[in-house]
This record gives structure tokens, sequence and C-alpha cells, in this order.
């Protein structure tokens, strides 16, 4: 698919300077027999970086930028592409919001976004790929969105701000959104051969993995396993295992498993604490904070 810049809601120009929000970076390596290989990081540590989501062919971002050289704490957060034919990243919004949280949409047509709008709310957006098109609001009275995923039949699920933070499932030509679960964890994703949502969520005093069946004829949550109190982070490894990071090391767990066991060991490319993680075919893309 050719990647295009997005065509973005108001062009404002950007100083692409240092911002000292945090020390963070966004690796990649390739994972062979439980080992990791190839590893190399795809952002530098002059900017704030999160939210990797790895393709075939590269791996989307979202990276914040000073926009006053004078006041480092004056920033707005983009969305960026790391191309693996080209090895570099380009950014994608160059716009006067913060976007995060990027997404594809479930054709493939463009992204979705979490949008902080002028007023300071924070609602779903789609950002085409194609030139011509402009960005739109996918969601519109619901917030304030913090996190999403696309199920497979034009239905979202979303993190919603609040006390406490809730998830909340919709389907699109709806826009109604009902309220699933509380006390929730960041990391939203889908299982296409589960045909599930996965998420973290605070359950009779415990930190617990969870997914969310919407399609059969009573929609349910299941409670697979507890996971370590700190624990929002993860991502699916197959249909039937999820990885999550405690520290630099990263393990992968059956969802019909009471222990998790130890996968990757990832110290000696990160010395701080692994957070987000998005895994392909083979390749695993982590962010690694301090």
């Amino acid at each position: 698919m050719m990647r295009q810049l997005i065509q973005c809601l108001v062009i404002g120009s950007l100083i692409l300077s240092g911002n000292a929000m945090a020390a963070n970076q966004i690796w990649l390596t390739q994972v062979e027999q439980d080992k990791a290989s190839e590893t190399h990081a795809i952002t530098d540590l002059l900017d704030y970086v999160n939210q990797p989501l790895l393709t075939d062919s590269g791996v989307y971002f979202s990276q914040s930028f000073a926009v006053d050289s004078a006041d480092a704490t004056n920033s707005q957060t983009e969305l960026l592409w790391y191309d693996f034919e080209q090895k570099k990243a380009i950014n994608l919004t160059r716009s006067s919001v913060s976007e995060y949280s990027p997404t594809l949409l479930p054709d493939k047509s463009g992204l979705s976004s979490v949008v902080v709008e002028a007023d300071g709310k924070q609602k779903l957006w789609r950002y085409p790929f194609h030139p011509h098109i402009a960005p739109s609001r996918i969601v519109y009275d619901v917030e304030p969105v913090g996190y999403h995923a696309w199920g497979s039949k034009n239905d979202v699920v979303m993190f919603i701000l609040g006390e406490p933070h809730t998830l909340q499932y919709m389907l699109i030509e709806q826009q109604t959104p009902q309220v699933i679960a509380t006390d929730i964890g960041r990391t939203l994703t889908y299982q296409p051969q589960l045909q599930q949502f996965g998420f973290t969520l605070e359950h009779e005093q415990q930190n617990w993995f969870a997914t969310f069946e919407p399609y059969s004829s009573v929609p349910q949550i299941h409670y697979h396993f507890t996971l370590p109190a700190d624990i929002q982070d993860y991502a699916w490894l197959d249909e039937t295992h999820i990885i999550f990071a405690k520290d630099n090391i990263v393990y992968q767990q059956q969802l019909t498993a009471k222990k998790a066991r130890q996968w990757l060991d990832l110290s000696e490319f990160c010395q701080g604490k692994i957070t987000r993680m998005s895994y392909l075919n083979s390749r695993l893309a982590f962010v690694c904070e301090g």
C-alpha cells in the first residue's frame, strides 16, 4: 500500500527540536526460537514516542514534538510511519491538534486516531490514506476517548476516561455505546480468530486479563487469568497466548494457563521498562522507557 502524507486538519509549522518529556525509544526485534535477533531502535531519544502498531511493511507510532523552542513542555503529538524498506520514519499528519493511538481501519483505507480537538475534547477520528479525502470524526458524542480497538463488524471498543474508566462497545452505524466493564487498563485489542476483544481490568481486587465476546447470542466477558498488579500492556502472540513485560523481560501466557513463562530477555537492549508492544509474524515492536 502506498503510504502518503495524510491530509491534515489544519496545517501548522512545527519546530522539530528536542523535547525532554521522557527518555524512551521504540525498538524492533525478530523473534526466532524464543530469542531476539536483529534488534535495533527505530526512533531516537530526541522526542517522546509511544503506541507502536506493527504491520508487514512498517510501524505506525505516535511522537510528540516541541512547538515552542523556548518552552520544551509545550508540545503536541502526531502520527508517524516507519518504513522497513526505506529504514526511516515520516510524519503523516503535521496538524495543529494532537493525535494518538494510530490504529488501522478495518478496511485498511486509513488510520483511526484519538484526536484532542481544539476545545480539549478527545474524540475518535478517521484519517484516510487517500490524499483527497479529509479526516473526519467517527464517533460524535462519546468522549473523552483514551484508546480503542476495531472488531470485524464495523464495531469498536473504547477506553472512556472517567471515575472509573470504562470499556464501551459500539456499532458505528448506531452511535450508541454500551458500558461493558469498569476499572479497565489502557490496552485494548481484537483477536480475529477468537472474534473477541482483549483488555485488562480490576476484578475482585486483582488485575485480570479478560476478553469480551460480542457476537454470541449472549455477549459476555471471559476472565482468563490474573496478571501482576502493574501490568496494563500486552499483545497477542496468537489466538491462544498473550505476551506482557515485567521490567525488561517479556513473558507469554496461554489463555487457559494459571502461570506465565519467560519468553524473551531484552535487558541487553532495554535497561529500563518495556511498556507498549505490538507483535506480528515473528516481529516484535516495543517501547523502552528509561
